[in-house]
């Protein structure tokens, strides 16, 4: 006799939360020529980094440090917090697991946005706990029916991203302060602030003061360039990050992983020159989108959501079609925002086979349509 999934295990659909670019690739039989949908950082990570990675090569051999000790030093001393308020973990994804699995019970509630980041959707149904979704209103995340749903449901953990995942959104920093003060205080709120370094100063609340009901969760991959590294870190109440330990993988942060971060982390200048370069491809994706007749839509991420003017399976036709030409994009999937495709930020000559290839996608999705 076979094994047995749990019931739990046997309940869930044998889904992920994005299907890799690679994976459709190999589908496909041939490589994209522009790779414009995972939201990584195309403008690549610090010159100091691999010139660390060199360097510390020889003691791959290693484990990584069990408590990521200095770089939680480093990151304590840049946001002016106590190394006692930061987790590590395995990128964004992994921490979101581990908050998952501490904070909601079996057949629990839990609240997010509808279409918002579908990895915390996956960890929700992994560990057995029900999701309650609030939908988006003009395009950004719903404050106010968030909270009520808040108040009324008593849910574990509410989940919020700001800047905003897929729509590139953001509520300024005085309103999401406000948000966090009137959250009832027996509700995790799981601040997703991903994108923080590309958006305007005024979008991210101070870290002061450090409230025991909310977790900030920050990362490497996006304006550091180390997608590929998998490192993030959660910044909370001591009794909260040391909950952590329970549960997590003490030695899932690599030892080159670390040594990557940390000089990353160095390299202010390299830093403020990704987000000018992703700023002038931010303003070249709004020229492309008037050009086509498309609307653009503000963002304060790596990424712009590009309005297609129809329904979401105009949407999706423009995204196959792009996909027929080798250009990997992605779009959101909920109700209302799926008429918007999303293009991340990336290389010049990546964002001008995109220019190229849009215009084509645009006729053939309208043909196919008549």
């Amino acid at each position: 006799m076979a094994p047995r999934l749990t019931r739990l295990a046997q309940s869930l659909p044998q889904t992920v939360p994005f299907v890799g670019v690679e994976t459709q690739e190999r589908a496909s039989g041939r490589p994209f020529r522009a790779r414009l949908g995972g939201n990584e950082n195309g403008f690549g990570a610090s010159p100091r980094v691999a010139e660390a990675m060199t360097l510390a090569a020889g003691e791959m051999w290693k484990y990584g440090d069990s408590e990521s000790h200095d770089l939680r030093q480093a990151l304590a001393a840049r946001n002016g917090i106590s190394a006692e308020n930061i987790a590590v973990g395995e990128g964004i994804d992994g921490l979101l697991g581990l908050v998952v699995r501490l904070f909601a019970e079996p057949g629990s509630t839990v609240v997010s946005s509808l279409g918002a980041y579908p990895t915390f959707n996956y960890h929700v149904a992994g560990f057995g706990a029900h999701l309650h979704v609030v939908p988006y209103r003009d395009d950004r995340e719903d404050l106010e029916a968030l909270l009520q749903a808040a108040r009324t449901l008593q849910p574990a953990i509410l989940y919020l991203a700001n800047p905003d995942n897929p729509m590139g959104s953001w509520w300024p920093a005085d309103e999401v302060a406000a948000f966090m003060e009137a959250l009832p205080e027996d509700v995790l709120l799981v601040l997703d602030e991903a994108y923080g370094e590309f958006a305007p100063p005024s979008v991210l609340p101070a870290l002061h003061p450090i409230r025991p009901n909310v977790l900030r969760m920050r990362t490497f991959s996006k304006a550091y360039g180390l997608a590929g590294m998998r490192c993030g870190y959660a910044i909370g109440a001591p009794e909260v990050i040391r909950a952590f330990d329970k549960v997590r993988n003490h030695f899932g942060v690599s030892h080159m992983t670390q040594v990557a971060a940390l000089a990353a982390l160095g390299d202010d200048a390299f830093l403020k020159d990704v987000v000018l370069q992703l700023q002038a491809c931010r303003q070249e994706l709004v020229t492309i989108s008037r050009d086509n007749g498309l609307v653009a839509l503000p963002s304060a991420t790596n990424f712009v959501a590009i309005d297609c003017g129809s329904d979401g399976a105009f949407a999706t036709r423009v995204l196959r079609n792009l996909a027929e030409q080798q250009i990997f994009i992605r779009k959101p999937m909920a109700p209302v925002l799926d008429r918007c495709i999303r293009v991340s930020c990336g290389p010049e000559g990546e964002i001008a086979l995109f220019a190229e290839a849009l215009p084509r996608a645009l006729a053939a999705a309208s043909s196919a349509a008549q």
